[in-house]
């Protein structure tokens, strides 16, 4: 990936928008990008960060379990207004201007992900029509639902990009994802989309900082480089109560989220450590910990018997999102895997925050095409469909 100003001739101009699971703001990014499938040339031109307020994070946070209709109708309002002005302080640090966007592809807010519900069902928020009134881009958005349509989960939607970006002719790779939840795609060298295996392995950052922000009477809110973790001991008592979580056994196409690691887990958890006695350090290294346990477990049960014994250690581990800044946390999933070359976006030149904001902006452009962007074999629905809902501007 290379950031430089574009030449029209070569592709087409997008905005990526994405808010994931721990709500701490919009990642945007603008991209040129040419060609299609697993033939698209992506280039990164621009990448921004809008952060939540504490206050605004809190009140999205809130929507997500507790959130009335008013609520919801005013915050899917509200949030559309704050992506509109990612998009725009976006297209500004390209040194472009919107008329040279085609489109924008917003994954909007997750406030309820309910896949195993009797009636399955997703709801994102941040509304299109907003976007695409206050910058005049066409907008593509509310991606899940089509999938979910179709039979899917609804999610995940990132292998796409994955696939594009990181397939190689000769060597596997796992892309994993650690945010809110943790979700990984694996791809066998030269993979078709039907190849790709994908699914969520468990939680992310989303207990980690859920117990930071209690622990620390809400002064904190995520554990800074792992910090906190590294003074504790992990308590194996209180691990094991987390992986008997029954959503870490179940077999892929799977997907999770706060209905299942939010705060009645959090609450769940915190009263077994009082009961176990344990030190604010050590419940801390033991969350954290829970992370890396859940993944390399995914591994063990579903990634690995895809592979050749003799595989196992050649195989690409490639760390994205905001747990590769946990720096004890990146450790102890290193040695719970105990095989792979772990490494990270970056060393494919590519800033792991903009990944899945980039994969938007990818999923806007086949949605254009008029092109399938679910990979079906992993969100489980029964055919490949073209994703979202389209406003013109």
């Amino acid at each position: 990936m290379t950031t430089s100003r574009p030449s029209i001739k070569t592709g087409l101009l997008y905005v990526g928008l994405m808010s994931g699971t721990s709500a701490d703001g919009i990642d945007a990014v603008v991209a040129q990008l040419a060609g299609s499938g697993r033939g698209l040339r992506p280039k990164l031109l621009a990448h921004v960060q809008k952060k939540f307020t504490p206050a605004f994070r809190e009140r999205v946070l809130n929507a997500c379990l507790h959130g009335n209709v008013a609520e919801i109708c005013q915050l899917n309002f509200v949030l559309g207004e704050q992506f509109a002005r990612a998009a725009l302080s976006a297209i500004r640090l390209a040194k472009l201007n919107p008329s040279q966007i085609t489109a924008i592809g917003s994954h909007g807010q997750t406030i309820h992900h309910l896949p195993n519900a009797k009636t399955p069902s997703t709801l994102q928020i941040g509304e299109p029509s907003v976007i695409a009134e206050r910058t005049g881009i066409t907008t593509v958005g509310d991606f899940r639902v089509r999938d979910m349509a179709a039979g899917g989960q609804g999610a995940p939607l990132v292998p796409f990009a994955d696939w594009v970006l990181f397939t190689h002719d000769v060597r596997p790779r796992i892309i994993q994802n650690i945010g809110g939840i943790g979700n990984l795609t694996y791809l066998p060298p030269r993979a078709n989309l039907t190849d790709v295996i994908a699914f969520d392995t468990g939680p992310g950052n989303m207990v980690m900082d859920a117990v930071v922000t209690e622990l620390s009477g809400g002064k904190s809110s995520y554990d800074r480089d792992g910090r906190w973790a590294a003074r504790g001991k992990v308590s194996e008592k209180l691990l094991a109560h987390c992986m008997a979580h029954p959503f870490l056994r179940r077999e892929p196409p799977k997907t999770t989220g706060r209905e299942e690691f939010g705060e009645r887990f959090v609450k769940r958890l915190l009263a077994k450590a009082r009961q176990l006695r344990l030190s604010d350090a050590d419940i801390v290294a033991t969350v954290t910990d829970f992370t890396a346990a859940s993944i390399a477990d995914a591994y063990q049960r579903f990634v690995l018997p895809k592979l050749d014994a003799g595989k196992h250690e050649g195989i690409h581990i490639v760390l994205g999102g905001g747990g590769v800044r946990n720096a004890t946390l990146v450790r102890m999933l290193q040695d719970r895997a105990g095989f792979g070359i772990v490494c990270g976006h970056e060393d494919f030149g590519m800033d792991s925050s903009a990944k899945e904001a980039l994969a938007f902006a990818i999923l806007a452009h086949e949605t254009l095409g008029g092109r399938p962007g679910n990979v079906a074999s992993a969100t489980g629905a029964r055919r490949g469909v073209v994703l979202g809902k389209i406003v013109t501007r």
